[in-house]
Parts: structure tokens; sequence; C-alpha cells
């Protein structure tokens, strides 16, 4: 075990994700704030983008809780899952002053699960504790050949293999070596530091394999209602995109239809259509300047209609 452990920490020092800009710091605030994005969120996405520009709006934790709700969805948007924005932002009215150093109390926090806490302890805290995510959790299983197992198992096979000598870059080399050579599909079983103790490689696939997913199609009629450089906006009603604007539901008039895009979102495949309203009856309607839309607390679904207002 301790030579394969060895074997990992030498791949990470090649190959690992250092140039990560929230591996480099220090900051806490910095470490919560990337594991936050970083769920159910492309890693380019977030390092390129939302990162460095949420910290540009917000450099503290105090910076947030002093900020509306509004303000932070305005920043977040076109990021997704927007439950994470508003949890960072009720967590950090709690912890503007003092963020909890230990497992228990993180998972406290609204928006903190098990992971979350325990990758603020392992990366930012440097404590001896197992990390498992999507993709470490796909390495143990193959590595220890697990079958139809339960979270809780595979959280102990990670603290059995866990390093105490340098518990942050095991982990971070079970993260990156997840993402980079045990792959989903097709892994790279060639290129992997721990192939020589690997009881699944000779069918890594067998131990991850999942349900196809199975989508459901739905169709949306939204209404555009322009007037005077402003367009009219309503706060959503659904749990989704609760305390967003979007646009209204219209009955569809196919001499005002203006045009069709998609959009996923969880198990959801859309087909999203859009009509030019003369009129609106909607008793919440938000006008907004056109040229402001950007700035609004809005979703990705939102966005797309952009390119149609013009």
């Amino acid at each position: 075990m301790e030579v394969l452990q060895n074997r990992l920490l030498e791949w990470y020092a090649h190959f690992g994700r250092e140039e990560l800009p929230w591996r480099k710091s220090e900051d806490i605030y910095h470490i919560y704030l990337s594991e936050v994005m970083l769920q159910q969120t492309q890693v380019n996405r977030v390092k390129e983008h939302y990162y460095p520009l949420f910290l540009k709006k917000f450099p503290t934790l105090k910076d947030i809780a002093g900020a509306s709700l509004d303000e932070i969805l305005s920043v977040w948007s076109g990021l997704g899952y927007y439950s994470r924005a508003k949890n960072l932002h009720e967590c950090s009215k709690i912890t503007q002053e003092y963020f909890p150093q230990n497992i228990e109390d993180l998972v406290q926090l609204p928006g903190i699960g098990k992971y979350t806490a325990s990758a603020i302890c392992s990366f930012g805290y440097r404590q001896n504790v197992a990390v498992v995510d999507t993709n470490i959790a796909r390495v143990l299983k193959r590595f220890f050949a697990l079958t139809q197992v339960s979270d809780s198992v595979v959280w102990k096979y990670a603290t059995k293999f866990l390093n105490f000598r340098d518990a942050r870059s095991h982990n971070l080399a079970l993260m990156d070596l997840g993402a980079m050579v045990c792959l989903p599909k097709n892994p790279k079983c060639e290129m992997c530091p721990l192939a020589s103790g690997c009881k699944g490689r000779g069918d890594p696939e067998f131990y991850t394999l999942k349900k196809k997913r199975v989508y459901e199609n739905l169709e949306l009629f939204l209404g555009v209602f322009i007037r005077e450089n402003k367009i009219a906006l309503i706060p959503s009603k659904g749990d989704m995109y609760k305390n967003m604007l979007e646009l209204p539901s219209v009955d569809p008039i196919d001499e005002q239809f203006i045009g069709t895009f998609k959009h996923s979102y969880t198990k959801y495949r859309l087909n999203v259509n859009l009509y030019r309203m003369e009129e609106n009856s909607e008793e919440e309607i938000v006008w907004v300047a056109l040229d402001k839309f950007d700035e609004l607390p809005i979703s990705s679904l939102t966005k797309k209609i952009k390119p149609f207002l013009y």
C-alpha cells in the first residue's frame, strides 16, 4: 500500500493540476468558493470565468454577506444550480467572522455536505481526512473492485487508503487521476500509477456502470414584450430559478412566433419557443432596460433569449 501511495504522489508531482488558482491559495474562503462552484460544473468554466469574476466582485465572505441575493445571483448567472449561490449567501452571513475547522460543524452550514466539509478540511486546513468526490469514488471502486456498494463503504475504503504523511496531496492526486486517467469510459490504465495493485483493471468499467439517464422532453412557450428599450420579466414561480427573473409564459400564436432554441437542465430537455407580445396581463412585471440585461439575476436559459431581442 505504501509503495502505491508513493507512486500516486510521484504521478501527482508530474501531472497534477496544481496550476488551478484555488490550489495555490491558503484562503479558506477561496477554497470553499471553488468547491461550491465545482459542484455540477466543469473545471475550465469555473477557472476561466466564474471563479475570478466572483472574487473580483466579492473578495471576502463579508462582501457576500453585505450584498443582496439579487447581486449574488447576477454574478452567478449562467453557472446554473442556483441553490448553490443562495446557500453561499446564507453561509456567508453565518461565517463572515469565523469559518469552522472541523467536519461536524461545517456540515451544519447551509449547502455544505460531507464532501465539501471534507474538502475544506483536507485542502484548506490540511487535516488528515479522506475526501470522496465522483472522480475519487470511481478510482476507489475500480482499485478495490467494489461492486454495488453504498457511499459509506466507499468512504471507508478512502480512509483505508489515505496517506497520512500527505493527505492533501493524496486526495488531490486521486481526484486528478479520476479526471485525467481513470476516466468513466476508456480509462488509460497503461498510464495509471496504481495499475499494478488495481483489482479491477481487467474490466474497469464494470465497477462503475451507471444506469442510462432518461430525459423528459418539455415544450416552453415564452413571451418577449419590449417597450421603450425595456423588456418585461417576471419573478420565477418555480423552485429551480426561485428569486430570479424570467420571461412570462404565453399561449402560442403562430403570427407572433420569433424563434426557438434548446436548453437542458437536470433530467429535462427543453424546446423553448419565443413569441412577440403586444400586451401583458402579468401583475408582477419587472421592466428592465435592455442594456442592463447582462447584469440581471437570470438563468442560463433566459440568457439564451438575447440574440432574439434585436
